[in-house]
């Protein structure tokens, strides 16, 4: 069995539960274990609150992003391939500080009101990126995840 499905969202904060829904009831009719779809869709949250946060300029004072530019919108993929899935959050905002192809996250201070999204994102997945867009900007959070199903799953090949 294989799905994917591809989102074109505006980086607004009702665009995550958006995401978040389609996810889960997507994997509820192929049949994947609750639990399963509930971590990925908790990892596919932070990437897409990350990407409305952080993904393109604002306005000047935190007033949102910019009406109808190229900074207003992301992108969320999904594939379920076979056992697994692999879902890839783009945007078009500054990118990640340079660190290489597979950085490091470090857990963020005790007191510190943000930034455990990507360090989550990562304890959660089996697999995880955090990259930059080559020649066009923007971050690409990638994660993957080999899924279970359940017993009745519909879409699983015999």
């Amino acid at each position: 069995m294989s799905i994917w499905w591809s989102l074109h969202l505006r980086r607004e904060a009702a665009s995550v539960p958006l995401a978040r829904r389609l996810l889960l009831g997507t994997m509820e009719t192929a049949g994947v274990d609750p639990d399963i779809s509930y971590e990925l869709s908790v990892a596919l949250s932070e990437a897409c609150a990350n990407a409305v946060e952080h993904g393109g300029g604002t306005l000047g004072h935190g007033e949102g992003p910019v009406a109808g530019g190229p900074s207003s919108a992301y992108r969320v993929t999904a594939y379920l391939d076979g056992e697994k899935c692999r879902i890839e959050v783009a945007d078009s905002g500054p990118g990640f500080p340079p660190a290489g192809r597979h950085r490091t996250l470090t857990e963020p201070a005790a007191d510190a009101e943000n930034g455990r999204g990507l360090c989550l994102i990562q304890e959660i997945a089996d697999h995880a990126s955090f990259d930059n867009r080559p020649g066009r900007g923007g971050a690409v959070v990638s994660f993957d995840k080999i899924l279970k199903w359940r017993a009745d799953a519909p879409l699983v090949s015999a």
